[in-house]
């Protein structure tokens, strides 16, 4: 009897302990599923808010890119006009810009446009007047000998940076030769040289330049004939520039052209031409600029010459500079051509976008090719006065 009672009450226990499990076990199984349940919606939210965040990173990342690939357009421009008086009371100094004698004459207007996309860039500018009208050669319309143009394209190119150091140029392009432009608000003095006269304008075509450093720089191209819009003999010049900067303040370009335009051997831009400009800053008010040249045409004859630009700042307002220029023309076919010396002192007064220009200009030809007051005597110097007013923005 004592056995069955112990027995009866051990089963009694097991039950009890199976019904506490039973209640434990579901109880663990309830709050198991609650638990999940509301793990899984966190791990849903957290999903979500990374997708969020991801959408949200990569919009600033496209927003970002989009604003530094967009500049905004660019629009500049520049204007002049100038009184010039030649001592013979006549046009005796062929400068090709600024000729007109005893007169208040317009030089030219121009506008240009710039505008930047990533790394493709669009620059064009076009002007108007004399200096930028006729006095650039090309007529707006490629209709030679079309005196009723209007306007001419200084420049119209694209260009796009493969690299950091690799970009190429396509269009219609100011020439790399040479130390003047065609631009007054680029030149200190006001008067051309003989050496920007005797050299392209502009050359059209397609050029790559790859940068060895920041301090050394190498440019190849193809151009057409100089100064025109299209090449009526096909692509037909070759060009280069090496341009270094060896130290702070010093640069400088080798440039090379050469080739055959329309019209064979005897056309004047059929030739090769060597060309080095240099600048080298000595202090922070002294400035001395080079400008080197030797082309040779196809045919015999050419031109070479050298000319020296030393310039002080007297103030951040007004500068003081020199142009001293040999020019030589080659002889050729038994025919000796002559050879100049060019000597002019020119102040640059600025104020804000303004520039004020006083010139004084004295030139000598060895074989007496100017002429007197009389307009008949032939003499060998040649003396002008002249006062510019050039705005740019």
């Amino acid at each position: 009897m004592y056995l069955f009672r112990c027995f009866v009450f051990i089963s009694l226990g097991l039950c009890k302990i199976v019904d506490c499990l039973s209640v434990f076990f579901d109880s663990f199984f309830r709050f198991y599923c609650f638990f999940t349940h509301h793990l899984i919606e966190i791990v849903n939210v957290k999903q979500n808010m990374r997708k969020l965040l991801l959408i949200a990173s990569l919009a600033c990342i496209l927003l970002e890119v989009d604003a530094q690939e967009s500049s905004p357009l660019e629009i500049s421009g520049y204007a002049d006009v100038y009184y010039k008086y030649d001592f013979a009371e006549r046009e005796n100094i062929g400068t090709y810009f600024a000729n007109d004698q005893n007169s208040i004459s317009l030089g030219m207007l121009a506008l240009g446009l710039k505008k930047s996309t990533g790394k493709a860039t669009f620059v064009g500018e076009v002007s108007f007047g004399p200096r930028g009208q006729y006095l650039t050669i090309p007529n707006g319309d490629a209709t030679d000998a079309d005196g009723e143009n209007s306007f001419h394209i200084q420049n119209m190119y694209v260009s796009y940076d493969f690299t950091e150091q690799f970009n190429m140029t396509a269009g219609y392009m100011g020439t790399f030769v040479g130390y003047e432009v065609i631009s007054p608000v680029a030149n200190f003095h006001y008067s051309t040289s003989y050496l920007f006269g005797a050299g392209p304008f502009q050359n059209a075509g397609i050029k790559a330049t790859y940068a060895f450093s920041p301090k050394i720089s190498l440019m190849a191209g193809l151009f057409n004939d100089w100064n025109v819009y299209r090449d009526l003999n096909g692509v037909s010049h070759f060009g280069a520039q090496l341009a270094v900067e060896p130290f702070s303040g010093l640069s400088a370009y080798l440039n090379f052209l050469t080739g055959s335009s329309a019209g064979g051997a005897d056309n004047y831009s059929s030739g090769t031409l060597i060309d080095l400009v240099a600048n080298y800053a000595i202090t922070d008010k002294i400035l001395l600029g080079l400008n080197a040249a030797d082309y040779s045409f196809k045919v015999r004859g050419g031109y070479s010459g050298i000319a020296l630009y030393p310039r002080y700042a007297i103030n951040e307002n007004i500068d003081l500079g020199i142009r001293a220029e040999y020019f030589k023309e080659k002889d050729a076919f038994d025919v000796e051509n002559p050879e100049f010396l060019s000597f002019t002192i020119s102040a640059k007064l600025k104020h804000g976008g303004l520039s004020v220009i006083p010139e004084f200009r004295l030139d000598n030809n060895d074989q007496a090719g100017f002429l007197k007051r009389d307009g008949e005597s032939a003499t060998k110097q040649a003396a002008q006065a002249s006062l510019a007013l050039v705005y740019g923005f």
